[in-house]
């Protein structure tokens, strides 16, 4: 799953702990997820918009398929 989570935090000139924070979840799992390593589950992915003020589908985006 693509995200635009590391351009969003930038853009608050937030830390990767400082979004931890918000979000409840380890600075390690920020880095996963804007690494792709890691894909939040529904309720995350909910606290995410909600933290950004954004819709999850203009946070998160399939990753294209080949075949």
């Amino acid at each position: 799953m693509n995200n635009r989570l590391k351009v969003l935090r930038a853009e608050r000139d937030w830390s990767q702990a400082q979004l931890a924070e918000l979000l409840g979840v380890s600075r390690q799992t920020v880095n996963a997820l804007e690494t792709g390593r890691y894909d939040p589950s529904l309720p995350l992915a909910f606290k995410i918009a909600r933290v950004f003020g954004q819709s999850i589908e203009s946070i998160f985006s399939e990753q294209e398929t080949d075949g």
